[in-house]
């Protein structure tokens, strides 16, 4: 049993959002510069993601060594300290920095500035929540924390219709996947006889027969997660949502909401559910498939830039499922690794859509014509960030989907051989998406601008999409720590798998 001062030491990260969060309202009356509360929310993100950086680093693991965050720290029954919760929680972290970062601005017309950072605090600390999981039940709660607080902000904007059509949407998709994956969990802990992913996996193994609660429960699971992830079938409320959520908000859903899934999903596939994964397998590579290329499609049909940004995030989440079925390091590491890229150049191009609401523009596709002659930064950000988004070298996309594919194949060398498909899918894919990213690049470049004005851009949103543009290129360049990094993730995760594996 851990002690509680390893229960505080492990739930660090977690604490320390909590406490900043419950400070923001009071800031709210206090503070009469409304970007302070931003600042303070900003400095609660900063130290968790240095922290967590330096724990994740071997080389400065020591000068942290009374967090116990390290890959060595005590692990508890129901939370497991690793590389991989590590990963996770720094990218949770950067994305709701970048989002902090970009907000004050974007709603600076709007009230309860202390309730919003202190929200979004508390949908980051709910996802940290899952990818330090080692139980179902955490699982499940660290999901319907960020969930709720995410409906929240979904309906920030009170006086926008489409912005509470969309929260009430998602709150009503959102409780119905819950449920489902709440009682697919009860099925899978009826079968295993546990709630910890380790056990439950070794229970699993030791049970040998195939379980048709189980199997059940599979499925019950892969309905309500998928519908977290926006997987196809289960996408159809992503895109009215994310349409009318504030954009900053978007941005926090497409870029780290969504990975909170795909943490859950990694979790609970290869490590409580792996006995089972000759029934799963193609279960989940089907959904891949269907997932990037129903995305891709309808992306393509799309007038407006946030609807279509939303359909390629759907697009995105199929690419990463592809590391599941495979389930080697390598692949692993790929799907990590694209969870990483995937943060920066999603949430840049949705802080793209920030600048121009700031400066009195649309999302449609005819408010990028000529960008390029009222805002260069701004032509240039979106340009590197969409084609990244489709796997263009040496951009950060590249280098993820390189790895991940490349695992695919590799993985297919073990005797199943249908894996390939998914590379050869997610190579198609990308392939078609560069169709719809071309249009925005070619309407900011060589169509002629309506108003030769140049755009007035915020400091503040300008220094997010500045930030994630230094990771989209920086990761592409010289990618090989991160790489590392997503390696060892993925080893850790692997290291978690049920005993005798």
């Amino acid at each position: 049993m851990a002690t509680t001062l390893e229960y505080f030491g492990i739930l660090a990260p977690q604490l320390i959002l909590l406490i900043f969060a419950l400070v923001c309202p009071a800031l709210s009356l206090w503070l009469k510069m409304r970007k302070g509360i931003a600042y303070w929310t900003l400095a609660g993100f900063a130290i968790v993601g240095v922290m967590e950086t330096l724990a994740l680093i071997p080389a400065t693991q020591s000068l942290v060594p009374f967090l116990q965050w390290s890959t060595a720290a005590p692990h508890t029954e129901i939370f497991e300290v690793s590389a991989f919760s590590q990963l996770f929680t720094i990218v949770f972290v950067f994305v709701g920095a970048l989002v902090t970062i970009a907000s004050p601005e974007y709603i600076k017309g709007e009230k309860h500035h202390g309730e919003y950072y202190a929200l979004i605090l508390i949908a980051v600390t709910g996802m940290s929540f899952v990818a330090t999981a080692a139980d179902l039940i955490v699982i499940f709660v660290g999901i319907e924390i960020a969930g709720i607080s995410s409906y929240a902000l979904t309906a920030f904007q009170k006086s926008t219709k489409r912005s509470t059509e969309a929260a009430t949407k998602y709150f009503i998709i959102g409780g119905f996947s819950s449920a489902i994956t709440l009682f697919g969990i009860s099925m899978i802990y009826g079968a295993g006889g546990s709630t910890n992913l380790r056990v439950l996996g070794d229970n699993l193994v030791i049970g040998g027969s195939l379980d048709p609660i189980v199997i059940l429960g599979i499925g019950m699971i892969i309905v309500g997660i998928g519908f977290k992830i926006a997987a196809v079938p289960f996408h159809m409320w992503a895109p009215d949502v994310y349409e009318g959520a504030p954009t900053t908000i978007t941005a926090l859903l497409a870029a780290g909401s969504k990975k909170m899934g795909i943490a859950a999903f990694f979790k609970l596939f290869l490590v409580a559910l792996l006995a089972y994964k000759a029934d799963w397998d193609v279960a989940i590579g089907i959904i891949a498939i269907l997932t990037m290329t129903v995305g891709n499609l309808v992306a393509i049909q799309q007038t407006s830039v946030k609807r279509m940004l939303a359909y390629s995030s759907i697009a995105q989440a199929g690419y990463i499922l592809i590391a599941i079925p495979v389930a080697t390091d390598y692949a692993l590491a790929g799907g990590l690794l694209h969870v990483v890229t995937h943060a920066a150049m999603k949430s840049g191009a949705f802080f793209v859509l920030v600048a121009l609401a700031t400066a009195g523009l649309g999302e449609k596709l005819g408010d990028f014509s000529g960008l390029n002659k009222r805002s260069p930064f701004l032509a240039f950000s979106m340009a590197i960030f969409v084609l990244s988004l489709a796997g263009i070298p040496p951009l950060a996309g590249f280098t993820s989907k390189f790895v991940l594919f490349s695992g695919a194949i590799f993985g297919a060398s073990d005797g199943q051989g249908w894996l390939v498909w998914l590379a050869v899918a997610g190579v198609l894919n990308s392939a078609l998406s560069l169709f719809y990213y071309a249009r925005i690049i070619k309407i900011m470049y060589m169509n002629d601008a309506p108003v030769k004005a140049k755009l007035m851009i915020p400091k503040s949103v300008k220094i997010a999409i500045g930030a994630a543009l230094i990771a989209t290129i920086v990761i592409g360049i010289y990618p090989e720590p991160f790489i590392d990094a997503a390696l060892n993730a993925a080893h850790d995760l692997s290291g978690l798998l049920p005993l005798g594996r």
